[in-house]
């Protein structure tokens, strides 16, 4: 459990250095998505049919795509989604798709069609392949791996992976401290500059490129010293961003060096630029997190278990600082008493994701 707040909403914002926009994040545990803007105050919400199942973002038409938690599918699995909806500015549900597998992560690519995370049991042969974790852990049903599902409008499936037919199990085993009732954990799936696609799974610290065509891995890297980590996105200059969480276990045992936001060549995988606290515990979220990297060359970070919210210069001076003030009040088996956010998006007013709605960001 975080440590107790000393103040929500906004810490600081130096205007002249800060970029201007909007800020929308979903609590987790709560059924809401905020807007903020550079004030702190809250200038738009959609109330969610129900619990995210991590997060909300913005399309360009400037619809909110969702994953909202359904009851249905596998049980005791974190960030279970399971019905993908896309709602309006008024929050009317215009596109939905239930698939009660999915989790984690959701994407609209630019042909239209949407793709996202889900679970699939692997089979006897395949259980085999699972190397690591901790004996005994594994779930009631077996164990769980990771899919990767492309669906049309008309919720069709186009394209599709999993673990067990297309990833070198043996090659990339669970961290020995991590649970073997899935693998890996899957909590990213994106696309990459040409359309291939990203994947990072926790359980196992590796985040790799599979060619979309031949679904084979193109590229990888498996290092435990990140600390499992979250939100693998790739820039428009082809390097990959994200967070490394600094926890080396599926659940917390003391931080080794904090958390680190991080820029990787994959030409070289040498890192070109990192943000990292003074000391482990200044800035350190074990779980959740994420990270965008604005246009004005900042970086916007999410120190996820904190529910903290920061942007930094390239130099890594913090520029915009603000703490959710939603706390999960009720009785939630996670979330209970804490104001977690899983990640975060900054907007420009004049972007297509806004179109000039909100007016001036303060």
């Amino acid at each position: 459990m975080p440590p107790p707040i000393l103040k929500y909403g906004l810490y600081s914002y130096d205007k002249d250095r800060a970029t201007s926009g909007f800020t929308l994040f979903s609590p987790l545990g709560l059924e809401k998505t905020h807007v903020i803007n550079m004030n702190g105050d809250v200038v738009h919400e959609w109330d969610l049919p129900g619990e995210p199942g991590n997060y909300t973002h913005l399309l360009p038409n400037g619809n909110l795509l969702a994953a909202i938690r359904v009851k249905e599918g596998p049980q005791n699995l974190p960030a279970k989604g399971g019905h993908i909806i896309e709602m309006d500015w008024e929050g009317n549900t215009v596109w939905e798709h239930i698939d009660p597998v999915q989790h984690h992560d959701f994407r609209r690519l630019e042909n239209g069609n949407t793709i996202y995370l889900g679970w699939k049991l692997l089979n006897e042969e395949q259980m085999k392949r699972h190397t690591g974790g901790l004996p005994g852990t594994e779930h009631a049903d077996g164990v769980y791996g990771d899919t990767i599902v492309e669906i049309n409008p008309d919720g069709e499936v186009v394209w599709d992976w999993f673990v067990g037919d297309h990833m070198e199990m043996e090659k990339y085993p669970n961290h020995p401290g991590s649970w073997r009732r899935e693998y890996a954990h899957g909590n990213t799936v994106a696309p990459t500059l040409n359309g291939d696609i990203i994947i990072n799974q926790r359980m196992n610290g590796t985040m790799a490129i599979i060619d979309k065509q031949t679904k084979k891995i193109k590229w990888a890297m498996q290092d435990f010293h990140f600390g499992q980590q979250h939100d693998v996105q790739m820039l428009p200059n082809g390097n990959l961003l994200f967070f490394a969480n600094g926890a080396m276990l599926a659940t917390y045992h003391g931080p080794e060096t904090g958390s680190r936001v991080i820029e990787l060549n994959p030409e070289t995988n040498e890192i070109v630029w990192e943000y990292h606290g003074n000391a482990p515990r200044d800035f350190f979220s074990w779980f959740i997190s994420g990270c965008q990297r604005l246009e004005s060359g900042n970086t916007l970070i999410c120190e996820g278990i904190y529910g903290h919210l920061f942007e930094v210069t390239p130099e890594r001076d913090v520029v915009w600082d603000y703490v959710s003030p939603y706390i999960v009040e009720y009785d939630h088996p996670a979330y209970k008493g804490a104001n977690p956010i899983f990640r975060a998006y900054r907007y420009a007013a004049d972007s297509p994701e806004i179109r000039g709605r909100l007016g001036d960001a303060g």
